[in-house]
């Protein structure tokens, strides 16, 4: 594993204009801050070996040593991660509705950790306005209202950072690839800490292929319509080539050529579609907005699924070869694209 602290991430990763705005290091010292959906550094820190540094996703990941520590096995070079099987899901009859993006999946899942006391609190990712706002919540109400998908870029992780200050434990965490490669790093307790507390107890991972930055897309929107009347976004499947825009007033639709010119530059060197470091990882299922894709990735994932399904939470399906090939297509060119740039970075 690289070491290395403030000076090191700045060169590596802020002046290079990386970050995705994960929020890995945030939290754990007052020199990172977040603001309007951005992290800042406030302070220089003059540490040769800073938790900062070691827990970001764009320092450089050992892959086989957080493949052992995560799933206690040599990595496996597969553009979809290691998992045990994927299927097709959807939110159950005992799932109160909400806001779903797609199937409701997630929000099933971990409405029923928490019912279950299988979790004591989940890490999930809210709004004010537009601006994403990691909260941990404690009961199923709650998580019904972080439901849909944020687009902007949201420091997540910086709450499971707190968490573990604060001796918590047991916690559900759900977020996207580079948000879980930190919480990943954070679990693998890289400088070896003695007082480290590991706060969480499972995570389900969330498909991204990009994110946006939140200033840029406050910014673009507050020219089109009014951000106050937002009520959520999308991006339908090719050939589309929109992003929609549901208001109260009812839905625009503006050019994804435009909106792509919003992503953080970090987005394009991360390599992960399918979120690999996490328990489950779910998206959507191509053809059918009302079902879910889910890749179950460990024995833990999969004993949460089953009693889920058992309890009234979750609907499965299978997941059709034609499908399979799709996704794996889809996360192979995403890691070509990210080792293309990485490989133009270097040079």
């Amino acid at each position: 594993m690289q070491t290395g602290g403030f000076k090191e991430l700045s060169e590596q990763v802020f002046s290079k204009d990386l970050c995705s705005t994960c929020g890995a290091c945030v939290g754990i010292c007052p020199y990172f801050k977040v603001h309007t959906g951005k992290v800042i550094p406030v302070f220089n820190c003059d540490l040769e070996k800073g938790r900062c540094y070691a827990q970001c996703p764009k320092t450089g990941i050992d892959f086989e040593k957080l493949s052992q520590n995560y799933f206690s096995q040599p990595y496996q070079e597969n553009v979809l991660g290691t998992y045990i099987k994927i299927v097709t899901s959807k939110a159950g009859k005992n799932v109160n509705g909400g806001l779903f993006q797609n199937g409701g999946t997630v929000s099933a899942l971990i409405s029923f950790a928490l019912e279950n006391g299988t979790i004591e609190g989940a890490v999930l990712t809210d709004v004010e306005g537009l601006i994403p706002v990691p909260k941990i919540v404690e009961n199923a109400g709650d998580v019904l209202k972080c439901a849909s998908t944020k687009y902007a870029a949201a420091h997540t992780t910086s709450v499971v950072n707190e968490a573990a200050m604060q001796g918590r434990q047991n916690l559900g965490v759900v977020g996207t690839a580079c948000q879980l490669t930190g919480v990943a790093q954070i679990r693998a307790n890289p400088l070896e800490k003695t007082d480290f507390t590991d706060p969480v107890s499972f995570t389900i991972g969330l498909f991204c292929t990009w994110a946006l930055d939140t200033r840029k897309i406050l910014e673009y929107l507050s020219g089109k319509l009014d951000p106050a009347t937002i009520t959520g976004m999308d991006v339908p499947p090719p050939p589309a080539e929109v992003f929609v825009v549901k208001t109260n007033n009812g839905q625009t639709e503006l050019p994804l050529s435009e909106v792509r010119t919003l992503i953080p530059n970090g987005c394009s060197v991360c390599p992960d579609l399918t979120a690999e470091w996490a328990d489950l990882s779910v998206g959507a299922f191509e053809g059918k907005s009302e079902w879910n894709t889910l890749i179950i990735r460990t024995d833990k994932g999969e004993e949460l699924v089953n009693q889920a399904v058992e309890a009234g939470f979750l609907i499965l399906d299978e997941f059709p070869a034609e499908s399979l090939e799709h996704l794996t297509l889809g996360a192979g060119n995403k890691k070509k694209r990210a080792l293309k740039i990485m490989n133009q970075e270097v040079t």
